[in-house]
């Protein structure tokens, strides 16, 4: 009798502890359900609608615009469904180049995973290239944001599993994909390839997809990774926003990516307004480096076919010319700048409101970013985005990449340099043939339609150097009914 009661007794706590069991699973499905969809918040937030008058909707509208932000930095996003498929391998990617063609190349390397259903391998980054940057990709970006927030398309791995790790030091099979590649090439050349050694790495990252005759979704793909799953880290977001903070108080300011460093003049040959000693300086360190393949440069040449940084005193006069006043409150986007401050002092006569970032912030708060160029190029990338007016003296990798994020986010003002008509007019003007007045003139006429309005990508075939680059102007993610789409490529 007592051993009925007690296994009567335990069947009943065993179905009350299934039922507890069930109840909390399906409370905690219909929460992700809701919190996915949007149709639940917080009793306080909904407390956000109460008030009278048209005063207090809107206030309850911005007290729960600020809320949700609120909520949104502190609670983790709810997970989007994972994409289950059948993996055709795994691929290993090592960028290369600064921040921004990384940065360029690891939405391609997403695009080309997704696209041969391969799992994709945290990127690594460039460390032998010019500025010996140490830093991993879980230094720049936030790790855990960018394998969740791309999960529903692709599986991305911190690392390989145990046992294909050992296989790879034996024999690992790497290539460099050919350059501005469309979707065909990696479904016939690639793939295969993929199947057959399970494991496949890139050497190579950049410029590894073509711009244009890519199927849209991909390209959507391509624009969600950059705009989307690539967050900078909790520390890089809170500086840069402080950088951002402190310029945004004093009004309106413009960033001038002053591309006229050391490496950029090497590498170019560009040597306009340099001394003797300055020039040989620069040409024994584009020998040293054997990856910079072009050696004997006529840099006058090349300046008068544009393809040169402008100088901070060309910069300077086409500032003024272009109507940006004394008063201007101009933060520079770049590293040390060749010549130091003798070759700033005419900008910094012209405009004195020049900073950087190494004058708003202490060096307590720059030193964890010291020796990492890279994580100093975050810095300048995000106050880049969030100017007023973006002004590059190149068009380097992070001229482009930057001039494509405000075209995503509403188009906003980028003066595109046309350095082929500048160097003529400033030549002109230099030798006297021009008045001021004509110079200005000239220079606002030659702009007027190069302040990052919208346009269509321009597609040369054959000759992909020369067209539009994609990530400059991602046409396919910026128009009105794009935006709500990055989430919904197939």
């Amino acid at each position: 009798m007592v051993v009925a009661v007690a296994a009567a007794r335990r069947r009943r706590v065993w179905r009350w502890a299934m039922r507890a069991v069930a109840s909390a699973v399906m409370w905690t499905a219909v929460l992700q359900l809701a919190s996915i969809t949007g149709l639940w918040r917080p009793r306080v937030f909904a407390d956000c609608w109460g008030g009278s008058g048209s005063g207090g909707a809107s206030a309850g509208l911005a007290a729960l615009a600020g809320e949700d932000r609120v909520a949104a930095r502190l609670s983790p996003p709810a997970l989007v469904p994972r994409r289950v498929y059948r993996s055709n391998g795994y691929l290993l990617v090592t960028c290369n180049g600064g921040l921004n063609q990384m940065r360029a190349g690891i939405c391609d390397m997403v695009t080309i995973a997704r696209r041969l259903n391969l799992t994709l391998v945290l990127p690594e980054l460039d460390k032998r290239s010019f500025w010996a940057d140490p830093s991993d990709f879980g230094d720049i970006f936030d790790v855990n944001h960018f394998i969740n927030s791309l999960r529903d398309e692709l599986k991305i791995v911190k690392a390989l599993p145990l046992k294909l790790q050992l296989k790879t030091r034996r024999r690992l099979y790497s290539m460099p994909p050919i350059s501005w590649s469309n979707d065909t090439y990696y479904l016939k050349r690639v793939l295969p390839l993929a199947r057959k050694h399970k494991v496949i790495h890139f050497n190579k990252t950049d410029a590894r997809l073509s711009n244009n005759g890519i199927p849209v979704h991909l390209q959507m793909l391509r624009c969600r990774v950059n705009f989307e799953a690539l967050r900078f880290t909790p520390q890089i977001e809170a500086l840069g926003r402080k950088l951002i903070s402190t310029l945004q108080r004093s009004g309106e300011f413009v960033v001038l990516h002053l591309r006229y460093e050391m490496d950029m003049l090497s590498f170019s040959g560009c040597t306009h307004g340099c001394s003797d000693k300055e020039t040989e300086e620069l040409t024994r360190m584009r020998y040293a480096y054997p990856w910079w393949k072009e050696k004997e440069i006529d840099s006058e040449s090349k300046r008068l076919q544009g393809l040169c940084p402008l100088t901070p005193e060309e910069i300077a006069l086409v500032l003024k010319a272009l109507g940006f006043s004394k008063d201007t409150l101009i933060y520079i986007a770049s590293g040390e700048i060749y010549g130091g401050e003798r070759r700033l002092a005419a900008l910094k006569a012209a405009y004195p409101n020049l900073v950087r970032k190494e004058k708003l912030l202490s060096s307590d708060e720059l030193w964890p970013f010291q020796n990492h160029s890279t994580q100093m190029a975050a810095l300048d990338y995000m106050v880049s985005i969030a100017s007023n007016v973006f002004i590059p003296s190149y068009d380097g990798n992070m001229a482009r990449v930057v001039e494509g994020h405000r075209r995503y986010s509403g188009f906003r003002k980028t003066i595109l340099l046309d350095r082929t008509k500048l160097v003529e007019l400033l030549d002109h003007f230099q030798g006297g043939s021009l008045s001021w007045d004509e110079f200005s003139a000239a220079v606002k006429e030659a702009h007027q339609y190069r302040m990052g309005q919208p346009t269509d990508r321009r597609a040369i075939p054959g000759r992909p150097k020369e067209e539009d680059y994609f990530y400059a102007n991602p046409q396919e993610c910026v128009g009105s009914s794009s935006m709500g789409r990055l989430r919904d490529v197939s």
